[in-house]
């Protein structure tokens, strides 16, 4: 299958090519059923001239090229409605029936508080441009009204509230919000790119947007008329009426976050680098999502994280990581011929991951003689148990070698009560 991306280096074009590029070189084999041939890179700086050849051997377009920060309102038309048309002319100029998806904008609505959008003008007379296409041709086009974007590689500091909060924030940089309560309605960037593999596939999802919806934003009937493929009118009445209108496409996944949320969990990301509390970033959730795209705005000087070493003449204990409800991870080293531990606790317990050097682990349940005893090296990675109400150590058996081992424990450190006595095993 050969793909034209025009946008191709924008935000969500960059994305969508490399992760295409992934799936061309066998690198990501999650998509078994696409085949991917030549991609097409078409930008505003391409030549000209590779567009017919593009339009000519293209299996699938996806159109996201687009004007959203003009010099002047004019350029929103020329961008928007003007690059489209010379796209889909050029394609059928050739013939070429292929699928054509358009990435358009919850701004086309022009309700609520997109009434008189320019921008929203422009995309809503893509969208008309591109159903006319279709009627005409018979071709499938695929249009989505995207809400606010976020993800790596998103411009800070020109369209995104969500780039310019994570870099601003990383670079220790001002930021203003005028209304923290304002919620908006955001796409993860990498959710959405499993949508275009979707609609590459052939089962990308749909919906029939309500004229007028109450939040001034995407009205739709998603839960009651998700997929539209294959619908037959005549067979089911209720929906006839809502058939009658364009069926867009939508990606499934999507979060509703006010901007003072927005703010507040970016800055307890910040706060990591000093408190060493990763926060809660539940799979899926928007938090992880934020995390990631955080991340990728540090600047060098923050990628690196110093940490504390507790050193003595025992070795070094540093903590890595803490957790609000899954403890905290640190690493220990232990010089050649050293014991640490010899204490016990009540309720907390650990995990004690040699991995490299050689030791011996001693365990002995307080009121009791017998002593466990675990020979554990580096090279062979096991996770030993510290068990509650047992005194423990570990012991590096070499004379010359420093011992290394990853600790987790399930709590993290509570000064006023750390449930740690002293006991020798």
């Amino acid at each position: 299958m050969n793909i034209l991306i025009t946008g191709a280096k924008g935000f969500v074009g960059k994305n969508l090519v490399e992760n295409l590029k992934n799936i061309r070189d066998g690198k990501n084999r999650s998509y078994p059923e696409l085949s991917v041939g030549e991609i097409y890179e078409y930008d505003i700086d391409s030549d000209a001239s590779l567009l017919d050849d593009y339009c000519k051997n293209a299996d699938f377009v996806f159109n996201l090229a687009g004007v959203n920060r003009p010099k002047t309102e004019d350029e929103f038309m020329k961008g928007n409605f003007g690059f489209a048309s010379t796209l889909l002319e050029t394609l059928e100029k050739h013939g070429n029936t292929c699928p054509v998806m358009l990435s358009s904008s919850v701004q086309a609505s022009l309700t609520g508080r997109f009434k008189g959008s320019v921008y929203g003008e422009s995309k809503r007379a893509g969208e008309n441009l591109f159903f006319d296409y279709s009627r005409r041709t018979g071709a499938k086009v695929l249009v989505y009204r995207f809400p606010n974007l976020f993800g790596k590689w998103c411009r800070p500091n020109y369209n995104s509230a969500v780039a310019t909060f994570c870099y601003n924030i990383a670079h220790d940089l001002p930021i203003q919000v005028s209304d923290p309560s304002v919620e908006l309605e955001l796409v993860y960037i990498d959710d959405l790119v499993r949508e275009m593999m979707s609609a590459l596939a052939g089962k990308e999802h749909r919906c029939v947007l309500s004229e007028v919806c109450s939040d001034g934003e995407t009205g739709d009937k998603r839960g009651k008329f998700a997929d539209m493929n294959g619908f037959d009118a005549g067979k089911n009445a209720e929906k006839a009426d809502v058939c009658a209108r364009p069926a867009y496409c939508f990606v499934p996944v999507c979060h509703r976050v006010t901007l003072g949320k927005i703010v507040k969990t970016i800055e307890s990301f910040k706060a990591q680098r000093d408190t060493l509390f990763i926060p809660d970033i539940p799979a899926g959730s928007f938090e992880k999502k934020l995390y990631s795209t955080y991340l990728s705005y540090l600047p060098a000087d923050k990628v690196v994280v110093p940490l504390k070493m507790n050193a003595d003449e025992r070795g070094s204990f540093t903590e890595v990581l803490k957790t609000t409800s899954h403890g905290q991870f640190s690493v220990n080293i232990s010089r050649p011929g050293i014991t640490k531990g010899q204490h016990w606790h009540n309720t907390k317990w650990e995990f004690f991951i040699v991995v490299s050097g050689e030791a011996l682990i001693e365990e002995r349940k307080i009121g009791s003689d017998e002593v466990l005893r675990f020979k554990v090296s580096g090279k062979k990675i096991e996770a030993v148990h510290m068990l509650p109400g047992y005194t423990h150590n570990i012991i590096n058996l070499s004379d010359t070698d420093e011992l290394v081992t990853l600790m987790w424990a399930n709590e993290t450190l509570d000064k006023d009560n750390p449930d740690t006595f002293y006991e020798k095993v």
